[in-house]
């Protein structure tokens, strides 16, 4: 059974899982699920109530101590069928990602390969570092760091890179033997919720490890309320924006509950005078327009050295004008729409603030329905928002640098410092940059969003804390030291 009944006009009427069950909001009320394309309905989505989060935190809870002693050879095969689903299904959920998110094939792809992936890298995890024996200086004591799970994992995933990162914000606490309540955006609850908890039910996980709760626009308080207050819930974790995530944060911190974080960036790219411009160009136009701009490691500002900035720069806005923007659903289109009509008048009133302070846009501007043009802009100035703050659409500033200080200055000149990329032909030159550079990634002749499942993954300043993939491994369960002490008493009064 999956979460999905079809309707005349093809518009699905979604459930939400709660407690092993598909099921409705306990009052009945639904929220229209919007296509970014066509901005007609995709589906209905129940609006949970705080009942119905209440429920799934209880089911959660009462589903923890089986699922934590399961052992690892049951989770490993879970984890490596969930994988084979995955890969089965990948033409549906292609099929949904465009239609739910304006995801062209080659990105919602992508998602399918790279989430399968995850899953069976997650699938090692369950034989991975259970403790550490640590040497004491006592006589005949023996200790160990052991590691332990925590309990209800509340994760929050976002609408852009929906499937993939879905699936990192559930499979390293279910791998470390938690279980978890899933709220996606509500501008993806299939992609980035209710398609996880299908994969896991058609792979034959226990039912009530993952409960997925959905809620319309503006209502996602009352679903935070809940999981911020129930004492189950014992961590976070959020892929975002700053801004929500510095709200989590501090109520995180007021109920003394951990949270994971990877958050909002401005990520450049340095292009050295002796880069391979070819390379280069097709670098920096995947990293700048990929999914229309709209994943949290797209190059934001493109620092070049001055004396190929001309040819850099001519090189690239013809590429940007040959990329293909339309629908989706087209194997054609490599670029599709962006997520809504607020994101469209938000990058059109940062370029026209740009061009107001001085700016100059080279390529595009432009937008068709929800179709932004792929977008060039030099001479922004230090106070033009689109300077250091991200935008998220297809939009990308160039600045020209004369010397190696300089573009360090204009690399870390923002808030942020999720991920940085530097094109040269001289690597060993590009490691010694990369060590100034206030950036969780550094990625050398590679694009800002190069990432794999068991790298550390995550931001310095503004762009979060706590490290993804693999290494999330550490947020989600808690080191509980033992020791053992053998022979006559070493401690006396």
């Amino acid at each position: 059974m999956t979460g999905t009944v079809e309707v005349p006009g093809e518009v699905a009427e979604r459930s939400q899982r709660i407690a092993g069950r598909w099921v409705a909001a306990s009052d009945g009320g639904t929220f229209e699920d919007l296509n970014p394309f066509t901005g007609g309905v995709y589906a209905r989505v129940p609006s949970a109530t705080a009942a119905d989060v209440g429920r799934a935190v209880d089911s959660a809870a009462a589903a923890f101590a089986p699922w934590s002693a399961t052992p690892p050879r049951e989770r490993q095969r879970l984890f490596l069928r969930a994988a084979d689903v995955v890969e089965r299904r990948r033409d549906d959920l292609v099929a949904t990602m465009a239609l739910e998110t304006g995801a062209v094939r080659a990105f919602a792809a992508f998602q399918v390969q790279w989430a399968a992936g995850f899953l069976r890298l997650a699938a090692q995890w369950s034989y991975g570092d259970a403790g550490t024996v640590i040497p004491v200086d006592a006589p005949g004591t023996y200790a160990m760091a052991t590691r332990r799970p925590l309990g209800v994992v509340a994760g929050f995933s976002p609408w852009n890179g929906a499937f993939n990162l879905a699936w990192r914000t559930v499979a390293p606490p279910l791998a470390a033997g938690n279980t978890v309540v899933l709220k996606p955006s509500e501008l993806a609850p299939v992609s980035a919720g209710l398609l996880v908890a299908e994969v896991l039910e058609e792979a034959g996980f226990p039912a009530e490890v993952l409960q997925v709760v959905t809620h319309g626009p503006g209502e996602a308080g009352p679903v935070a309320d809940v999981l911020f207050e129930r004492p189950e819930v014992r961590a976070f974790n959020f892929t975002g924006s700053t801004a929500v995530g510095r709200m989590l944060a501090e109520r995180a911190g007021r109920h003394l509950k951990r949270i994971a974080l990877e958050l909002g960036g401005f990520n450049p790219t340095i292009v050295l005078a002796d880069a391979d411009l070819d390379a280069a160009v097709e670098t920096a136009a995947f990293a700048a327009f990929f999914h229309q701009g709209q994943i949290c490691m797209n190059t934001r500002k493109l620092v070049v050295e001055r004396p190929v900035l001309d040819e850099f720069l001519g090189r690239l806005s013809e590429k940007a004008a040959s990329l293909r923007v339309g629908d989706p659903s087209d194997p054609a289109s490599q670029l599709g729409p962006l997520i809504h009509d607020q994101a469209v008048a938000s990058a059109r009133r940062r370029i026209e603030e740009a061009v107001a302070s001085g700016a100059t846009v080279v390529l595009g501007g432009g937008s068709t329905g929800r179709c932004f043009e792929p977008t060039i802009l030099v001479g922004v100035p230090p106070e033009a928002t689109m300077y250091c703050e991200e935008t998220f659409a297809p939009v990308v500033v160039v600045e020209p640098f004369d010397g190696i200080d300089e573009a360090v200055s204009v690399a870390n000149s923002t808030p942020y410092g999720l991920t940085a990329s530097i094109l040269t032909r001289d690597t060993g030159r590009a490691v010694a940059i990369s060590r100034r550079l206030e950036a969780g990634v550094v990625n050398v002749n590679g694009p800002t969003m190069y990432a794999e499942p068991n790298l550390p993954i995550g931001g310095v300043k503004e762009s979060g804390w706590a490290r993804f993939g693999l290494w999330s491994m550490e947020s989600f369960s808690d080191r509980v030291t033992v020791t053992v002490h053998d022979g006559p008493p070493n401690h006396r009064i």
